[in-house]
């Protein structure tokens, strides 16, 4: 009988650690089939945001792309990817207020130099996804270097992921009429200000109806054109509204901080601009005035429009078709003085919401749609078919193709990469030309690992973009009265606004960078 026990008892001891056993198997087991080789759970489909820049089309063929993408990433992430629209108008603020608001974003275009980057990170708005790149985003992980990753961080972690595997050049300047131009006896391309406005004149005294440059009042982009053009600073990653007020004093004394309003060449600025408005280069109600620039130079109603390299190599092939028989060209700020800097590797980035609920996943599907060649096509380009065809290894327009109905963005400016481009045959041969040309004089952008604290002059940042905004336009378009007096009262505005007080700060915190840069 104590036998019999002692069996029941082993029998029922081996049938107990079989048991566990086999419930920890079917654990293991059950786990395998929800995660992938990473160890991210992929049994839940989720839906990931992501924060884009323009204004969102409205022809339906972004609904029928995303209809693409989407199954491609249901397949590969069990993930589907929604669009936020951040439109232009007004774009920076409701920028910042989107990401203030704590809405849960999952992926957020972003930039250092001209998205304020590192000021929503120091508000807390980007997640630090040092730790989960290796592990979601692998193949970007192993793509960016070490260089790289480093002008990415801010307080030690990752915050971003650079666009850093893209060739463009977005230095700004004037587009122009060369044909034009030589009808003016300016047979020589425009490299100064000066010559610009010969051929401004030019057009009033030969172009009836033609206004020289029909700009909206808000383009005051020669404000920092004239800086660069005339003097060799480089602008610092500081946001002050619709004019950076803060500068470094060259490429050989990159820590030294000015600002041009405070010497004699923003008055001379403000005297050409007044000159130029007295003669009528602009209409008399530019201030108010909120025109297509683009639409009318290609029209052949105005004489310049003002934007970077990457436009111009479009521009100038639809001009052959919009306007034939003409010919452009194009002034850069860097063609008068060779001023000219390398692109940062985050003026295209993508950051992770600090409120993401799938942080995971987002990564992954950032990771799809920079290295996995179909989706990325179908992402950046649209269908194969109805917004482009390959001819002799080119994109060019389907037969039948039309601007409105057929037209597609998605405006993905956070991760494009040069081993997926395809070439357009809308985009101007020559480019590649006018790169290497650049390449000659670039010199390294010095700021890459520069983040600006701006918690301890918050509040003076604030009314000098305010300043900045109230008084700019009117002297960049002359219609600020007296150039001298115009910028005298505008230095007065920014003392009182808190100016040297900034310039402080920002002085203290780049002799610390530069120790920091000098230090490696």
């Amino acid at each position: 009988m104590v036998k019999m026990k002692r069996f029941l008892v082993l029998v029922m001891v081996m049938m107990l650690t079989f048991s566990l056993v086999a419930c920890s198997g079917s654990s293991e087991t059950n786990s395998s089939t929800k995660t992938n080789a990473n160890g991210d759970d992929k049994s839940k489909f989720v839906t990931i945001t992501m924060m884009v820049l323009g204004d969102k089309p409205t022809n339906g063929q972004l609904e029928k792309v995303m209809e693409e993408v989407n199954a491609k990433l249901k397949e590969k992430a069990n993930a589907k990817l929604e669009l936020k629209w951040i439109e232009w108008a007004d774009y920076m603020t409701k920028y910042n207020l989107t990401l203030a608001s704590g809405e849960p974003v999952d992926l957020i275009i972003t930039a250092t130099d001209w998205l304020d980057a590192w000021g929503n990170a120091k508000k807390g708005a980007f997640m630090d996804i040092t730790d989960l790149l290796p592990k979601y985003a692998p193949k970007t992980w192993e793509e960016v270097s070490d260089e790289n990753w480093e002008q990415t961080k801010y307080d030690g972690k990752i915050v971003m992921i650079p666009e850093d595997s893209f060739t463009q050049w977005v230095n700004h300047g004037f587009f122009y009429r060369t044909d034009w131009a030589k009808e003016f006896g300016i047979t020589e391309p425009i490299k100064d200000f000066e010559t610009l406005g010969k051929y401004f004149q030019g057009i009033k005294d030969n172009k009836p109806g033609v206004i020289p440059w029909d700009s909206p009042g808000t383009n005051v982009t020669t404000a920092w054109g004239y800086t660069s053009s005339y003097s060799d600073a480089i602008e610092l990653p500081i946001t002050t509204g619709v004019f950076p007020i803060y500068w470094g004093k060259s490429h050989e004394d990159p820590y030294t901080v000015t600002s041009p309003v405070f010497e004699d060449i923003f008055i001379d600025y403000a005297k050409l601009m007044k000159d130029w408005a007295d003669k009528g280069y602009w209409r008399d109600d530019v201030l108010n005035y909120k025109g297509d620039t683009r639409a009318l130079f290609q029209a052949g109603k105005t004489g310049a429009d003002q934007h970077h390299t990457e436009t111009f190599s479009g521009l100038r092939t639809q001009m052959d078709a919009k306007q034939p028989g003409s010919e452009i060209d194009m002034f850069a700020w860097s063609d008068t003085r060779n001023n000219l800097i390398s692109m940062s590797v985050t003026h295209g980035a993508t950051a992770v919401g600090a409120h993401s609920k799938n942080p995971e996943r987002a990564l992954m599907v950032y990771d799809l749609i920079r290295n996995d060649e179909e989706i990325y096509k179908l992402f950046n380009y649209g269908l194969e078919g109805v917004q482009y065809e390959i001819k002799d290894g080119k994109r060019v327009r389907p037969e039948g193709y039309d601007e409105t109905k057929h037209a597609f963005s998605s405006n993905f400016w956070g991760g494009r990469v040069d081993k997926f481009e395809i070439p357009s045959a809308d985009k101007w041969e020559g480019i590649s030309e006018m790169y290497a040309e650049y390449d000659k004089i670039k010199k390294p952008y010095p700021y890459g690992r520069f983040v600006f604290n701006s918690t301890p002059v918050e509040a003076e940042i604030s009314a000098l973009s305010q300043v900045t905004a109230q008084m700019v336009p009117a002297i960049a378009f002359g219609k600020a009265g007296d150039p001298e007096k115009a910028v005298k009262d505008f230095r007065k505005r920014l003392n009182a606004a808190g100016y040297e007080k900034v310039l402080k700060e920002i002085q203290k915190q780049m002799d610390e960078y530069k120790k920091l840069v000098e230090g490696n």
